[in-house]
């Protein structure tokens, strides 16, 4: 089979397809012998550049031990991923779809995300993390306290992929001002989130935060988030974050392009990164009443 455009459903595809393969401890050797391929050919569906027919796809899950609803996602993506390059987004409506964007995040070398109104997810603290999360608890899912647990541990395992990754990313956020000024989970976590910015600020040599004052006028990006990835050798994706509901991502250069300068007008009306360092120190010697 022919390479194929790296579409977002076939780099979905190949990232879910290596964390499985990973999981069950297969190498793509083994994983390419199950299907009477090569290893490179594995490979290339991995990085999006293939696909796989949908009785290849089949075996590769019951060589991978995947079942139940986990394994008809999987083959939803398959048969998406097998389309013809598409110019328009792509909308994933599937269970799970915070993994992917995980696994995207993952696989990217330069990561560049906007939020309104609350700090983003990969720079959350623990309690902050807690405190957003319980606000949805009873309201985006049935009230349950695994669920919380759960999505936590999720968000805690997505901050370390990515941060902690042994080949560094580069890390450009920007969040406007009012996210230090809204009340989430009272004064004590919002002290700790904002030393856990300044800490993070310290550490990480390749991470930028910004912050854009509550003053600042025609911000072309207020009442929504974004999220960038570069990636190597493949095409920019991008989307915008959402409370709820399914994810549409972009891929085309026109789209990915105009997101790209709606990030950079954001970082241009937001504080230096030193500016943006002394005003979270200030808010730290607030009383957070």
């Amino acid at each position: 089979m022919a390479k194929a455009r790296p579409t977002v459903a076939r780099r979905q595809l190949g990232l879910t397809l290596r964390r499985l393969r990973e999981r069950a401890r297969r190498s793509q050797v083994q994983t390419g012998k199950a299907i009477g391929r090569t290893a490179a050919r594995i490979s290339q569906v991995e990085t999006g550049v293939g696909s796989l027919s949908a009785d290849d796809l089949n075996t590769l899950l019951d060589f991978f031990g995947v079942e139940g609803e986990e394994r008809a996602t999987v083959l939803s993506i398959g048969t998406e991923a097998r389309r013809r390059s598409r110019r328009s987004p792509y909308t994933d409506t599937l269970p799970g779809s915070f993994q992917r964007l995980a696994d995207l995040e993952i696989d990217a070398v330069e990561i560049c995300s906007y939020e309104t109104g609350v700090v983003p997810g990969l720079l959350q603290s623990p309690d902050y993390s807690r405190s957003v999360i319980r606000c949805g608890d009873g309201v985006w899912w049935e009230a349950s306290e695994q669920e919380v647990e759960d999505r936590l541990a999720f968000r805690r395992k997505r901050q370390r992929q990515v941060l902690e990754a042994e080949d560094s990313k580069e890390l450009s956020f920007a969040f406007t001002e009012d996210s230090l000024h809204h009340q989430v989970g009272g004064p004590s976590v919002m002290r700790g989130q904002v030393l856990h910015l300044l800490q993070l600020m310290e550490k990480l040599p390749n991470l930028s935060v910004q912050v854009i004052p509550i003053e600042t006028r025609d911000n072309p990006l207020l009442g929504g988030g974004i999220i960038v990835l570069g990636f190597d050798n493949a095409p920019r994706i991008a989307c915008a974050t959402s409370v709820f509901g399914p994810s549409t991502y972009h891929d085309s250069e026109e789209d990915t392009m105009s997101f790209m300068r709606a990030f950079r007008r954001s970082l241009e009306l937001a504080l230096s990164v030193d500016e943006s360092r002394d005003l979270l120190v200030r808010k730290l010697k607030e009383s957070w009443t």
